[in-house]
This record gives structure tokens, C-alpha cells and sequence, in this order.
């Protein structure tokens, strides 16, 4: 009965519960995964990519161009409160000469607050 079951199991999900239970054993918590997290797992997936990419849809210019675009859902992972947890693995897409002008930027704002600091510290030095 039980290959039964997962054989029907496996046609309730799209992805692939090889996969999924590769990447639930990668944690160091994981001991042993039981066959009905292992497919509830894998539904709760499916469907959170479904609601994710359905979002992205409806909110996104994907209706104007009939698609589903990255843009719509680093968007979606940007203004979203709900999938701001995303928004590292969904960046924007930039321009790599506007990534670079915006290192350098960071790197100069360091430098003048490294700068502000060791004046802080003469002042300290100077009422002691």
C-alpha cells in the first residue's frame, strides 16, 4: 500500500521529491524525513511558487506583455511586505557600470566616516 501511495503522491506534485529531499537533508537538524512531510513539503512549495509567480503577474507589467518577467518578481519581492524575505534572492537587475559607480560610492562614504571618527577621538583625547 505503500508504493501505492507515493506513486499517487508523486503525480499530486510537480517537483521532484528526490530533489526536495536532497536539499532537506543538507540541513544538519535533519535526521531522517518522514514520506508525508517529504510530499507536504513539496505541495507547500508548489503552491507558494504558484501564489508568488501569480502575484508577480497581477501586480507586475506581465499582463501588459502576457509574460511573467524577473523584473515582476524582484518587484513583487521588493514592495511586497509578504515577500520581502526575497528580495536578497531577487535582486534587481542593475547595470554592472551602475553597480560599480555604487561600490565606489560606498567606499567613499566609508572613507569620510572613517575619517569623522578618528577626529572624535582627537577631541575625546584633548578634554581628558
Amino acid at each position: 500500500a505503500a508504493a501505492r501511495l507515493s506513486g499517487t503522491e508523486n503525480r499530486l506534485v510537480s517537483l521532484p521529491l528526490s530533489r526536495i529531499r536532497v536539499i532537506m537533508k543538507s540541513s544538519p537538524e535533519v535526521s531522517s524525513i518522514n514520506q508525508d512531510a517529504l510530499f507536504l513539503t513539496a505541495k507547500a512549495t508548489e503552491l507558494f511558487v504558484q501564489y508568488l509567480a501569480t502575484y508577480s503577474y497581477k501586480h507586475g507589467r506581465g499582463k501588459e506583455k502576457n509574460a511573467l518577467t524577473y523584473t515582476d518578481l524582484s518587484h513583487t519581492a521588493e514592495e511586497c511586505e509578504t515577500f520581502q524575505f526575497l528580495a536578497d534572492i531577487l535582486p534587481k537587475k542593475i547595470l554592472a557600470s551602475k553597480y560599480l559607480k555604487m561600490l565606489e560610492k560606498e567606499k567613499r562614504d566609508g572613507e569620510v566616516r572613517e575619517d569623522d571618527d578618528e577626529g572624535e577621538e582627537e577631541e575625546d583625547e584633548d578634554e581628558a
